[in-house]
């Protein structure tokens, strides 16, 4: 398969709780992909995450969480820390992944994708935290915006 014919939707990610999910699982849905971190001054988007979440999830949008500590070490917990936190604090229940890196030769793929798919303003390096990709239905058509 070529690059330009992948989608989203052929690549995994491992859930916080170590479990392989194929985001094939969520064909034909819309996708509000965002790394997360735990101690920055943007930790309050968790808040409006979780209430887009809550309101859109029933027609096919589906929110994934993608800790990460490559900004400033403002994600240093571990997988079991970072869900307690959101859950506790914010009342999380979206998907999260396991800490991943987003930039980088250790970029996770997901985010490999989405950078390649909707480039960032002067480079295509994601630069903080908080960072929300939207993927359409399609699993090609992306759409980036900053925090």
């Amino acid at each position: 398969m070529s690059q330009n014919d992948q989608t989203i939707f052929d690549l995994t990610y491992t859930s916080n709780r170590g479990e392989e999910v194929a985001l094939g699982n969520h064909v034909g849905k819309t996708l509000l992909i965002v790394n997360t971190a735990s101690k920055c001054g943007l930790t309050p988007q968790y808040e409006a995450l979780q209430s887009i979440h809550s309101e859109f999830k029933d027609r096919g949008l589906v929110v994934i969480g993608f800790p990460c500590d490559q900004f400033a070490h403002q994600e240093p917990g571990d997988d079991a820390t970072i869900e307690e936190f959101c859950r506790m604090n914010y009342g999380v229940d979206f998907a999260l992944s396991t800490k991943v890196d987003v930039n980088g030769s250790g970029a996770h793929p997901v985010f490999a994708f989405l950078k390649d798919r909707a480039g960032g303003f002067i480079i295509d390096a994601i630069k903080w935290n908080f960072t929300k990709f939207l993927v359409a239905p399609d699993g090609r058509t992306v759409k980036r915006y900053a925090p």
